[in-house]
């Protein structure tokens, strides 16, 4: 376990370590920039000799300060550009999350459509425009906020998914991530289980107030963001239905134009606004689509602070389970001190001591020093692992903070938008009513 912690320790980052040394970090946002554009869809074979077809986009960059200390080396063009698929970007999210335990990682786009209003249905496929297009704009996000984050932004292999074009995927396997990845999934599994017996002495016997917090809030924010996207999806399909309705007083109008000859131009005309009318609801929830992504990239931030609290249960739950094992070894050795036979049961002692007699004084020194050692050794288990325990919880907890401050400001400006966007739209249908209410002023 020694090992494994130095490992996970080292996993959290240096960069965030002192102060200091996070206010002299920029991100490499500051130096580059980042655009996801220009989807194609392409066909090939996949690694089980199955034909596929897939969707492409192209990544490009580019620098704002070629002579930047913060510029990596492996950039060396003002601008660069590759092709990367879905699958490379979950890689790169999946190595971030192994590699940087304490960072609470961006979510990337859903890969298929949940909770959007039923005009997009078309959803279902991942290969329809208007879902690709909303994929594009994700990913985007994805890596605009991994290069604009002081510690991720630094990362090598983040880097070489800007600019490796060849064996990128090799270079990250290449890493060993994945052997972590395994480890830190068996062994949150394995304590997971152990939490959720009904027994308590599988429980966390000091869980951290603030961890549980967080675990409360992460749920809470998300119940409620998903709340409101369901509510936006009501809205939306009864709005859409409401505006295309009015395209039945359109063509009524115009209709009843050719019989009329006084009324005909009024008519006509005001016709002609309700067809605008019905038409203005599409570029509305067209713009409030991307509202509605941008929250629901805070309905998938709720399920990186979970694993936050997950990884810090782990951390807490090895240290609870060492110093419970001290607390036995340190007893064992008392005992043994004392002259009582630690390894025999109340019944079996008098048996086995009727039997063979007691352990002889060399026999219980060794056993005695044996004890030392084992104490000794978990004595140094403890303290790495509450070395560990202790830095990831100040690591994590200032990047959480870092994400709320994130969040505040996100959510701000998507509010306000959508503020902004509905009183356009009610302006607008106004402004509409108004020139209908002239033409028929005029008949």
């Amino acid at each position: 376990m020694a090992d494994a912690g130095s490992d996970s320790a080292q996993d959290v980052g240096s960069e965030a370590s002192t102060p200091s040394s996070s206010k002299r970090v920029t991100s490499l946002l500051s130096v580059l920039e980042i655009s996801v554009t220009e989807p194609e869809r392409r066909t090939g074979v996949s690694a089980i000799n199955m034909k596929e077809t897939y969707t492409v986009y192209l990544v490009e960059t580019r620098i704002t300060d070629m002579k930047s200390e913060l510029l990596p080396e492996i950039f060396t063009d003002e601008t660069f550009s590759l092709w990367r698929r879905y699958s490379e970007f979950e890689l790169l999210r999946n190595y971030l999350c192994v590699t940087y335990p304490a960072v609470v990682i961006p979510p990337l786009p859903e890969k298929k459509i949940h909770m959007m209003w039923q005009k997009l249905s078309g959803g279902e496929d991942k290969f329809d425009p208007d879902f690709i297009e909303r994929r594009r704009a994700g990913l985007e996000s994805f890596l605009l906020r991994v290069a604009a984050h002081t510690q991720l932004s630094q990362d090598k292999i983040f880097h070489a998914f800007l600019h490796l074009v060849e064996a990128w995927k090799e270079t990250v396997l290449a890493t060993g991530y994945q052997n972590k990845k395994i480890y830190l999934i068996l062994r949150t599994a394995q304590m997971d289980s152990r939490l959720k017996t009904l027994n308590a002495q599988f429980r966390l016997k000091n869980p951290d107030r603030r961890f549980q917090d967080l675990k409360n809030y992460s749920s809470e924010l998300e119940a409620n963001i998903a709340n409101l996207l369901k509510i936006r999806e009501r809205l939306a399909e009864r709005l859409y239905g409401i505006h295309k309705i009015h395209a039945n007083y359109g063509r009524v109008f115009s209709e009843w134009s050719g019989i009329e000859k006084e009324m005909g131009d009024g008519l006509q005309s005001a016709g002609h606004f309700m067809d605008v009318y019905a038409a203005s609801i599409d570029s509305m929830l067209e713009e409030e689509d991307t509202y509605a992504d941008a929250l629901k990239e805070y309905l998938y931030f709720a399920d990186a602070l979970r694993s936050i609290c997950r990884k810090q249960e782990l951390l807490q739950y090895e240290v609870e389970k060492l110093e419970d094992k001290l607390v036995y070894l340190k007893a064992q050795k008392q005992q043994m001190e004392q002259g009582v036979d630690v390894k025999s049961g109340f019944s079996l002692k008098g048996m086995t001591t009727k039997l063979f007699g007691a352990d002889t004084p060399e026999i219980r020194e060794k056993k005695i020093q044996q004890l030392e050692e084992q104490t000794q050794q978990t004595e140094e288990q403890l303290q790495a692992a509450k070395w560990e325990l202790s830095t990831y919880i100040d690591r994590s907890l200032q990047d959480v903070e870092r994400f709320k401050r994130q969040k505040v400001r996100d959510l701000r400006e998507i509010f306000i938008n959508y503020s902004i966007m509905q009183i356009k739209l009610c302006k607008k249908g106004v402004s509409l009513w108004n020139n209908t209410k002239e033409c028929f002023t005029k008949m």
